[in-house]
């Protein structure tokens, strides 16, 4: 985390008008606890805040562990009125990533029975200002990030295929776009994926299609010699409970915004001892 964020996560919720002088000027132990079973991200980040603000830690654990009921994650020793400022801001973080991680560790092994090479990716369906940690937590659980901005890799979706046409929109791509971004298509149909296929896109992403659907474009791009070199992803809707289907239909990636915005928080409290 860069010392500028720190900075900008601290003023948002401690301000320029804290409570340091109601608190005694006293040196403390504290402790984080979890409060349920998961698995463990955003310890990074709140190590870095209680190091900033002077606080001294320590833990038997690390990012990506897997973390049971009223397991002690951290301990820190400090100013009180230091651990007190940073209480909110590193239960937040490591709250939000650890639900995230967890999660997306439940939908990586659902995917993975019917499928033990498939990537569980995530989307840009992500809290503003925020995203780099929810896609680090999606990283942590065992998931794929999936692009983290519009310069990573270039998407035709259906509103670009509305306003010019698919082949159009692909034209347009391959000639303004540098060599190595790679190029990813959304169809809604077997017959737009295969001619996607045909025009050399990088990605074919079947987005909203059903199960069946899906695993007869798969297959015939195989059949037609265009599977080779392609990269295959199932999007839209994709929830746990189908999760496996779309898995076992044959593509490469399956991806979901549930692993962001269908995450709820782990619990964690910090604990003055």
């Amino acid at each position: 985390m860069l010392l500028k964020e720190i900075e900008a996560f601290l003023e948002e919720d401690i301000g320029h008008d804290d409570y340091e002088e109601i608190v005694p000027a006293v040196e403390c132990e504290a402790e984080v606890r979890v409060k349920e079973d998961g698995v463990l991200a955003g310890l990074t980040e709140v190590e870095q805040i209680f190091s900033y603000l002077g606080v001294r830690f320590d833990t038997d654990f690390e990012d990506g562990s897997r973390v049971k009921s009223e397991d002690v994650v951290l301990r820190v020793r400090g100013a009180g009125v230091r651990i007190l400022k940073a209480e909110r801001l590193v239960l937040n973080f490591i709250g939000r990533m650890s639900g995230i991680a967890t999660l997306t560790d439940i939908f990586v092994r659902e995917a993975r029975r019917a499928n033990a090479s498939i990537r569980v990716a995530g989307t840009r369906k992500t809290t503003p200002g925020f995203r780099k940690y929810e896609k680090k937590a999606i990283a942590i659980g065992g998931g794929d990030p999936h692009r983290f901005g519009l310069y990573e890799a270039v998407i035709i979706k259906d509103n670009h295929i509305k306003l010019m046409g698919l082949e159009e929109a692909i034209r347009r791509a391959k000639d303004r776009v540098s060599f190595t971004r790679k190029i990813e298509v959304e169809v809604e149909s077997v017959e737009d994926a295969l001619k996607a296929a045909e025009l050399g896109v990088d990605i074919i992403m079947f987005d909203n299609m059903s199960v069946p659907a899906v695993k007869e474009g798969v297959q015939l791009l195989e059949e037609r010699g265009l599977r080779s070199g392609l990269i295959l992803e199932a999007s839209g809707e994709i929830k746990l409970d189908n999760i496996r289907e779309f898995a076992a239909t044959g593509v490469d990636v399956v991806s979901s915004g549930m692993l962001t915005y269908g995450a709820k928080w782990l619990g964690f409290s910090l604990n003055v001892l």
